[in-house]
């Protein structure tokens, strides 16, 4: 899910890595460009295992690893198709959400749609949002701090338990004006390692040809990248249903 707790002039470019690194933790790294003109947040809602508190998340810091992505898309043979891109009070009795520092930007992890009330007002969607979105309900939320300006913010990442162990979650549902509309324009890179593909439904994804070692810097990935494995990759680029893609079984 893509979602801002402020207005953005655009947002292009995303790109999404999900891979399932441990039993029962799934890894997502997060890139894209954007523009805003005034300090705002990023929201990624999550499908965290029940009873996961504010220290489940872990954030991995890639500052030093700011070409992530281009190394995945540098193991496809084939170019890949881009579209045309334009540009209230905390409860008293609450503690403040520990803020980390990764890398240029500030993260929090929220743990349910209630600990909102426990970050800045800034950094937080309309109530009346969330209520057009009860899916997330019982979600928590990893949440990225972003300074105004147009940028490219570099790689986020962070595993969590999740509620899925055999399936891989990416976050593409659209927020962009404090609005839910029901069709978005989609301009994803989605990228993902599936050790045992028999398990998944890759029929609409493109395997690299190589295994990941031969055009990633694993060893710069703090244990994202199996280094043994192939990478898939998967497009998804104009209007389409605004929705957060699941890759399972079916």
């Amino acid at each position: 899910m893509c979602c801002f707790s402020g207005p953005v002039t655009f947002v292009r470019g995303t790109r999404i890595f999900a891979r399932i690194t441990e039993p029962g933790r799934q890894a997502i790294v997060y890139q894209m460009e954007f523009g805003a003109k005034q300090d705002l947040a990023m929201i990624l809602p999550l499908p965290v295992a029940a009873g996961s508190d504010e220290k489940a998340l872990k954030f991995i810091d890639l500052s030093g690893y700011k070409t992530f992505f281009q190394d995945l898309r540098s193991g496809f043979p084939q170019p890949i198709a881009l579209a045309s891109r334009a540009k209230s009070a905390p409860a008293a009795e609450a503690a403040v959400l520990e803020v980390k520092q990764v890398g240029s930007y500030e993260a929090s992890f929220v743990p349910t749609v209630k600990d909102f009330e426990r970050l800045d007002a800034r950094f937080r969607l309309p109530v009346d949002a969330w209520k057009s979105l009860p899916q997330y309900a019982d979600h928590g939320f990893a949440v990225f701090k972003l300074r105004s300006g147009e940028h490219e913010v570099h790689p986020m990442a962070f595993n969590f338990p999740s509620r899925h162990p055999d399936k891989l979650f990416f976050p593409t549902v659209h927020i962009h004006d404090g609005k839910v509309h029901a069709e978005e324009e989609f301009d994803h890179d989605l990228y993902c390692q599936v050790v045992r593909t028999g398990l998944f439904a890759m029929t609409r994804w493109d395997e690299s040809d190589g295994l990941a070692k031969a055009f990633t810097k694993p060893e710069k990935a703090a244990g994202l990248i199996a280094p043994d494995a192939h990478v898939h990759h998967r497009s998804l680029v104009g209007k389409m249903k605004n929705e957060d893609i699941i890759l399972g079984t079916a």
